[in-house]
């Protein structure tokens, strides 16, 4: 017994006495958030930050999975410019934001663009929760229905990861209006026959849920992932019922058909580039159609 527990020392991505990790410089490892395995920091990234012991998933940052999902150097940002102001005076606002853009090297809190996914262009949102834990304001709403109708204009299928705290309380109904807007760019955007794929990240709550989170042609989540309107207790002390211990995972979700499947990270690049690669077909299929049956209807004529 003995034995064993400590020869897992030798082990590259664990080390099973407490001190240990003291006496390692900070940055070099992490502990698992959920199961408290102690896993090398560079071991941990070859496994895009998925627990090796118990398949938690860590938040990631945008352009990591940026990086894991698109050909190399193939995407292109888009809005990079647009700033967040304060048009409600709400006090040190601006300055959290400020710090948030020197903690990140993001502009907001999301990061639009286009790029290849084994070959195939497809526009792209993904949103980061180290930026004021993803809140939704102006800006944020703003890029997302740019990035929906450029991808109307160009023809692409259109690709959001979502992880939010919900609407973004400094901007009061400015915030709020961003579900709205959002939403008319997705319904303009699937009645010409677009493809939106949401991909719910944990947490993606509030607003970010209740509007275009929820929105694709396919609903996916990782696994764990919380997704949810009202918090837990709100619910609990409105409807005045104990809700299942699971309640507003993405497995529960699934379970009630609110998602269409959880994916697993390292599956995830392969399920989309499967998903586009199958619509670009269909796509090229029908206007090959469209195409005989004019000419046809030309020779008739």
């Amino acid at each position: 017994m003995f034995k064993k527990i400590f020869t897992r020392a030798k082990n590259n991505t664990t080390i099973p006495h407490k001190k240990a990790k003291e006496d390692v410089p900070e940055g070099l490892m992490k502990k698992c958030e959920q199961c408290s395995h102690i896993i090398y920091y560079k071991e941990l990234e070859k496994c895009l930050h998925v627990c090796p012991n118990c398949h938690y998933h860590h938040p990631i940052d945008a352009w990591y999975r940026i990086d894991s999902l698109f050909d190399e150097q193939s995407f292109e940002e888009w809005d990079q410019q647009l700033k967040t102001t304060n048009p409600l005076d709400f006090p040190d606002y601006l300055e959290k934001v400020e710090n948030d853009i020197e903690k990140t090297g993001l502009s907001e809190a999301v990061v639009t663009g286009k790029g290849t996914i084994d070959g195939i262009e497809t526009a792209c949102t993904v949103m980061d929760m180290r930026f004021r834990m993803g809140s939704m304001g102006s800006v944020v709403g703003e890029k997302i229905a740019r990035a929906v109708e450029r991808a109307r204009e160009q023809s692409l299928p259109y690709i959001i990861f979502t992880a939010s705290g919900g609407a973004r309380m400094q901007e009061g109904v400015l915030s709020l209006m961003q579900m709205a807007k959002t939403s008319i760019a997705i319904e303009r955007f699937c009645r010409d026959g677009g493809l939106m794929i949401s991909v719910m990240t944990h947490p993606t709550t509030g607003g970010v849920s209740a509007s275009f989170a929820s929105l694709g042609d396919y609903n996916f989540a990782e696994p764990g992932a919380l997704i949810g309107f009202a918090g837990r207790r709100v619910i609990e002390q409105t409807t005045r019922e104990k809700l299942p211990d699971d309640f507003q995972t993405a497995e529960f979700l699934l379970k009630h058909g609110q998602l269409d499947k959880i994916i697993h990270r390292h599956e995830m690049k392969k399920m989309l580039a499967t998903l586009l690669r199958l619509h670009s077909t269909e796509v090229q299929q029908i206007e090959e159609e469209t195409e005989q049956v004019a000419v046809r209807g030309g020779q008739d004529g």
